[in-house]
């Protein structure tokens, strides 16, 4: 579905139904907990490097000057070259956490019509996904700045269309990461308070599993991202062969 055609079908859209949407999440959750759970940990296994990528130039300061970390000023060296690794920390972890939450949404959508195959975790790791996921991930980041800029109102503004991204990406891929953006903001803007309900309360819900000794919230956590599913599904449609 090009551009034009999804952004007349997102203005003919019906309004999002909290109790359809979060009634339907609770179900689908109950067939994809332990996929849910997967993605969780291949998300915290894929960004580690990253992360390693963070505390490498600390720990080689740390073997070279022991003494370094007791001052009480960060040294200037260290300072910019962590003010470098961040943003690229940043951008390469959004990349894989978009990825892997699309291709959980793709495998939201299989369980839930009953498709055949296998559950592809890794099936927007491709060169022309993975293009795309960078550049989203890049305007991801920007927009998040901007939100921060604003004392933190823009974020919650801003919750609600960057939550639909992942769902664009995993099943409209015709748009270019521009266009993902702007679709989730058409769409967000049209269901706001609806939409941001469900992120709330699905968040609240994927916590539980912490009354499980902490443990539990890995296999609850990934609850937060069914609704975004449905959501897409009863407004723009799921087309079968994205």
């Amino acid at each position: 579905m090009n551009f034009t055609n999804l952004s007349e079908r997102i203005k003919q859209s019906p309004p999002v139904e909290f109790g359809t949407v979060f009634n339907n999440s609770v179900e689908l959750f109950k067939k994809v907990w332990l996929q849910g759970f997967l993605t969780l940990v291949l998300t915290f296994v894929s960004i580690l490097p990253f992360y390693l990528l963070i505390y490498l130039p600390m720990i080689a300061m740390g073997i070279s000057d022991p003494d370094v970390f007791e001052q009480q000023e960060i040294p200037p060296a260290f300072a910019g070259l962590m003010s470098l690794i961040a943003p690229i920390f940043s951008v390469g972890a959004m990349t894989v956490g978009i990825c892997l939450n699309a291709a959980f949404l793709r495998i939201c959508r299989k369980y839930d019509l009953n498709e055949m195959g296998r559950d592809d975790y890794f099936y927007y790791f491709k060169k022309q996904y993975l293009i795309k996921a960078l550049i989203l991930s890049l305007i991801l980041l920007g927009l998040s700045l901007l939100g921060i800029l604003t004392c933190g109102l823009g974020i919650v503004y801003l919750v609600v269309p960057m939550s639909l991204f992942p769902a664009f990406f995993a099943f409209d891929k015709e748009l270019t990461a521009l266009e993902i953006v702007k679709a989730g903001f058409a769409l967000g803007n049209k269901n706001w308070l609806m939409i941001f309900l469900l992120v709330i309360v699905a968040g609240l819900v994927a916590q539980l599993g912490v009354i499980l000794c902490l443990v539990g919230v890995f296999f609850t956590a990934m609850f937060s991202k069914i609704p975004i599913y449905f959501i897409y599904k009863d407004t723009v449609g799921i087309s079968m062969d994205a």
